[in-house]
Parts: C-alpha cells; structure tokens; sequence
C-alpha cells in the first residue's frame, strides 16, 4: 500500500463569478455537503470553505488520483446537489476554470486558517482582486 501525502489548495468560483452562495446558512450546507460527498468517493479534503461566489478546498490526492478528475468530481456532484434541491433561485453551476497550487507540509496550517477565514477576509478584498493576487503570485498565464 502506497503512503501518500500530497496536498493542493483548489479555488473555483460559480458560474460568471454570480453570488449564488448569498446566505451562511447555504454556504454551511454545502461546504458539508462537499465535504462528505468527497468523503464517499475516497477524496480526502482536509478544509473545505469559500464565501458568496467561489470556494476553497484543501485536498490530499490519493494514489489513484489527479486534481482534474477531483475537482470534476467536487464540482459536478455539487451542482447537480444544489440544483436537485432547489437551493438557488436560479441553476447553479460552477465555473469550468479553477486554480490549483501545491501546499508543502510546513504551511499546511496557514493555508487551513486561511480558508477557514474566508468570510472574515473577503470584508477587505474581493474574490476577484483574490484571485488575481494568486495568478500573479504563482506567475499564471492567463491565456486570450
């Protein structure tokens, strides 16, 4: 049996950036959801949070596993989740596009708090000034 610990930090945002996730109580609901229905299929995330119109998860790849198919995975099953049971006004659906960084071992707890302060942090920066901060920091490519 291999002994695999390789993390990711994985950012993806609804659909054309939309507030789909306008309340807590929604957000609680399907961060858990998420979380267990990863649990399910052998996806280990360590952290799982966001704010009104993206999401972070801190995952551990298995053996098996690519992040391409994982957070196909997350993703798919989430909207179809949220679709089923009527939890947005309008059909949700996740952006195609996310952003994957790797996590070393001596930072897996910085990138838990900040996960876990989404709301908090999201009061003096927007997602998308966030997520341009991590294509300049990890020197994406963003390609027209």
């Amino acid at each position: 049996m291999p002994f695999i610990k390789i993390y990711f930090h994985i950012v993806f945002s609804t659909l054309n950036k939309k507030p789909f996730l306008n309340s807590k109580e929604l957000r609680i609901s399907v961060w858990k959801h998420i979380k267990e229905n990863a649990k399910k299929k052998n996806i280990f995330i360590d952290m799982v949070n966001g704010y009104r119109e993206h999401c972070h998860c801190l995952v551990s790849l298995g053996s098996d596993q690519t992040i391409e198919k994982v957070v196909q995975l997350i993703k798919g099953e989430c909207s179809h989740w949220i679709n089923k049971n009527n939890l947005t006004t309008e059909k949700f659906s996740w952006q195609d596009e996310y952003l994957a960084v790797s996590v070393s071992e001596s930072h897996i707890e910085r990138v838990r708090n900040y996960i876990k302060k989404q709301e908090e942090h999201h009061t003096l920066k927007s997602f998308s000034e966030e997520y341009d901060q991590f294509i300049n920091h990890y020197g994406f490519r963003i390609l027209k």
